[in-house]
């Protein structure tokens, strides 16, 4: 099972990006499916998180700003974020919990400067 993560670059303040995680290796949903984030000097955090169930979970820091969605069908997660902050700049990763097994994507740079 593969998590690939994409969608990264450089955004300004107050634009927006979206961030891809699509599974490959498996036919089976995920039972959690999230967003962490890593700055440098900094340990890595979770950002938002969507349930099987669709129930969500935010960061403070990025409530009312970060959506998550996922697409169960294509064994997907997206991340939508809107009026990104510099101290948004880290490396982005997916992650994807099921039986007790947890996956993580490769990681994707999200830089926010203008």
């Amino acid at each position: 099972v593969q998590l690939q993560a994409s969608g990264g670059g450089l955004v300004q303040p107050g634009g927006s990006l979206r961030l891809s995680c699509a599974a490959s290796g498996t036919i089976f949903s995920f039972n959690d499916m999230g967003w962490y984030r890593q700055a440098p000097g900094k340990q890595r955090e979770l950002v938002a998180q969507v349930t099987s169930g669709d129930y969500t979970y935010y960061a403070d820091s990025v409530k009312g700003r970060f959506t998550i969605s996922r697409d169960n069908a294509k064994n997907a997660v997206y991340l939508q974020m809107n009026d990104p902050k510099p101290e948004d700049t880290a490396v982005y990763y997916c992650r994807g919990s099921r039986g007790g097994s947890i996956y993580w994507g490769q990681g994707t740079q999200v830089t926010v400067s203008s």
